[in-house]
């Protein structure tokens, strides 16, 4: 049974230095890219403290819709263990995400990129241009948007926001 967007709020993350987030409460889509950068003379662990201030302020609205009893959900793109910088800092906010889910009491779902790219695009390894010109085509961007205006991390949460709404929380 698919849920009406009022009943819910939903976080979608495409997780890394540069995250993108696709935010839908009351049923208005917002979307942005927060970049998480160690500056010159930072340790490396300050990305996780800005990434948990960060979590924390984007998701208060999902406090408010828990505490109404309705559903909060924070979605992300599961971590791929390729190795490297990029896995071991997807992979440090993944855990962070969780545990912010737990003490919320949030639910939280991964999703693999190659499903998500397949429901988005038709293609499980579907290029970034595939993908935006995909996200454009369905009116799936905020309102006043253009692909163009926006990064692959944006578009990409756009798209796992509305895999979510689709096939987590139910077909129309």
């Amino acid at each position: 049974m698919r849920h009406p967007p009022d009943l819910y709020a939903v976080l979608a993350l495409d997780l890394g230095t540069f995250t993108g987030w696709a935010l839908r409460v009351e049923g208005r889509l917002e979307s942005g890219v927060q970049e998480f950068a160690v500056k010159r003379g930072e340790s490396p662990g300050m990305r996780y403290v800005a990434f948990n201030r960060w979590l924390r302020e984007i998701a208060t609205p999902l406090l408010d819709v828990a505490a109404d009893g309705r559903l909060a959900l924070i979605a992300y793109e599961a971590a791929h263990h390729r190795g490297g910088a990029a896995t071991e800092i997807a992979n440090g906010f993944t855990t962070r995400v969780q545990e912010h889910c737990a003490r919320w009491q949030f639910n939280h779902v991964s999703v693999h990129s190659a499903t998500l790219k397949k429901w988005v695009s038709g293609n499980g390894r579907a290029s970034k241009d595939a993908i935006a010109e995909a996200v454009q085509r369905r009116g799936w961007l905020p309102a006043g948007s253009h692909a163009s205006a926006l990064t692959d991390d944006e578009l990409d949460a756009i798209g796992l926001l509305h895999y979510v709404e689709a096939e987590v929380l139910g077909p129309k």
